[in-house]
């Protein structure tokens, strides 16, 4: 047996992470059922799973990303600033843009969602462990379309501080669209799309969403239509 041989035998030593005890109690069940992984350890937060990682040196971390103390993009980023020999697949329920841009920026390499089956999570772990991506296939989907997306308009100053994002806010509040018309074409929550448009209005001073249009005008964001 070669030396490639032997090593794609080894099983990969997983910490899993998780927040909710009975999900993670869950998870590590199952991955004991799997060939080629061994779960060496549980962690209910970030803290914990950073503590874990210097421990134990795991080959793989599965990290969710909403969790308290300390959430699953500043324990990727840590784990990956400070261990850089063990891989991060972020394993989520959510699959919005401000929960998968801003994890595979902190380092994570995979990025799957609960539903993932046994395979596909032996196939993810494989897969960051032999230097490749281990995405879902609606997570390589997004960020195709992502990448196939013109660039969000953005002056090159934007006014009151606004953020490129807050700006995009503010045009499509422009344009009329609802809270959950925004969400949809941003691909975040509708929480998330509030929190922009607060911000926003607390910037530009404006009250209302008729305030915000008319700010958005006079700033020149939007042009009045012809005629």
């Amino acid at each position: 047996m070669t030396e490639a041989e032997e090593g794609e035998r080894k099983p990969a030593r997983v910490v899993v992470v998780d927040d909710q005890t009975v999900v993670r109690e869950g998870i590590v069940m199952l991955l004991g059922l799997l060939p080629g992984i061994e779960v060496v350890g549980a962690a209910g937060d970030g803290h914990e799973a950073v503590a874990l990682v210097a421990e134990l040196a795991p080959d793989v971390v599965l990290m969710d990303l909403r969790m308290p103390r300390c959430d699953g993009v500043e324990a990727t980023r840590r784990i990956r600033a400070e261990y850089p020999g063990t891989q991060v697949v972020v394993l989520t329920t959510y699959e919005d843009d401000e929960s998968l841009f801003p994890a595979l920026r902190a380092g994570a390499r995979g990025y799957l969602t609960k539903d993932a089956g046994g395979d596909e999570i032996v196939r993810a772990v494989r897969s960051v462990l032999s230097g490749e991506a281990g995405l879902s296939p609606s997570v390589q989907r997004r960020l195709l379309e992502r990448l196939s997306e013109p660039e969000p308009f953005a002056p090159a100053e934007a006014p009151d501080g606004l953020t490129a994002r807050e700006t995009e806010v503010l045009l499509l509040i422009a344009e009329g669209l609802t809270n959950q018309e925004i969400a949809r074409e941003l691909h975040v929550s509708t929480a998330t799309v509030k929190t922009h448009i607060n911000n926003l209005f607390a910037k530009t001073g404006v009250k209302d969403r008729a305030q915000a249009v008319r700010y958005a005008y006079g700033k020149g964001l939007v042009r009045p239509p012809a005629g």
